[in-house]
Order: C-alpha cells, then sequence, then structure tokens
C-alpha cells in the first residue's frame, strides 16, 4: 500500500472511530466546569477535567476507548472526583461546543490534547498531566490517587 493510500485509509478509519465513539457524552461525566465545581463544594471532592480534541485527536479517541469510558473507570474515580470532559473538535457541526469549551481551555493554558487538570474543591488547579501517560484503568486511579494524597499534604 503507498503511504499516501495508507494514510488516507488511517485518516478515514480515525474519523470513523471519533464519530462513533464520541456520538454523546460519557456516562458518568459532566460538560459543564462550573455545575462540577458546585457539585465538588457540596460533596467534598476533587474534579478531573479532561481537555479533548475528541473528532480529530488519536491519543484522546484512544485514551476515550480505553480508559474514559469504561465502567470500572467512572466507578473508581468518582469516589473522588467529579469528572468533567471540554471537547474542541473541529467538525462544523460542533462548532457551539468548541466556542463554548475555547473560554476554559484559554484560561487553563492547554497546549495539548489529551491533558488532565486536576482542580480541588475551591477550583484551584493542584497538578495537570497528559492522559497519555497514563494509558491503562489501573495506572491512571494509582496516579489520580497519588495526587490527591499529594494535594492533601501540601
Amino acid at each position: 500500500m503507498k503511504p499516501v493510500t495508507w494514510l488516507a485509509s488511517m485518516a478515514v478509519g480515525v474519523a470513523a472511530l471519533a464519530s462513533s465513539a464520541f456520538a454523546n457524552t460519557l456516562e458518568g461525566w459532566s460538560t459543564d466546569l462550573e455545575k462540577a465545581l458546585e457539585t465538588a463544594k457540596k460533596e467534598n471532592k476533587a474534579v478531573l477535567v479532561e481537555f479533548t480534541g475528541s473528532d480529530w485527536c488519536p491519543p484522546c479517541i484512544m485514551m476515550r476507548k480505553e480508559v474514559f469510558s469504561k465502567k470500572e473507570f467512572v466507578k473508581a474515580a468518582s469516589k473522588n472526583y467529579i469528572l468533567v470532559e471540554i471537547d474542541m473538535p473541529r467538525d462544523e457541526k460542533l462548532k457551539d461546543v468548541k466556542e463554548k469549551n475555547t473560554p476554559i481551555v484559554e484560561k487553563y493554558n492547554i497546549d495539548g490534547f489529551p491533558t488532565v487538570v486536576l482542580l480541588d474543591s475551591s477550583g484551584k488547579e493542584f497538578t495537570r498531566f497528559y492522559a497519555t501517560e497514563h494509558p491503562k484503568i489501573d495506572a491512571f486511579l494509582a496516579h489520580l490517587d497519588a495526587s490527591l494524597e499529594k494535594k492533601d499534604l501540601d
């Protein structure tokens, strides 16, 4: 297969995966950071904000498929965190989502995707990392636990 043909087939495959994988919001996740912060205060939890490019970012698509969409992850992470997805799609049909989320991406100075920002219940950031640093559920959860413990020691 010629490199150009291979690249085109990969692009079509990623687009198909993105459209099916990101057809709706993940169960257990919010898309409203302000409401999530209100809930975090009430429940005395931290907030996990995942910044993603749902329809164009292969590492984002992989993390959603392998970690973020899994009930095991959502159940365990939700014990200590309110989960929020901030999407920056390129699809024109999702222009409203991108426009709504652009100020949040700018506020947190996001320079790559998928980035995870952890906030305390008052909205203060205590750590950030690229989600792909922890591509398996157990490793990701262990990192979340360690981050929370470190925050509590500071």
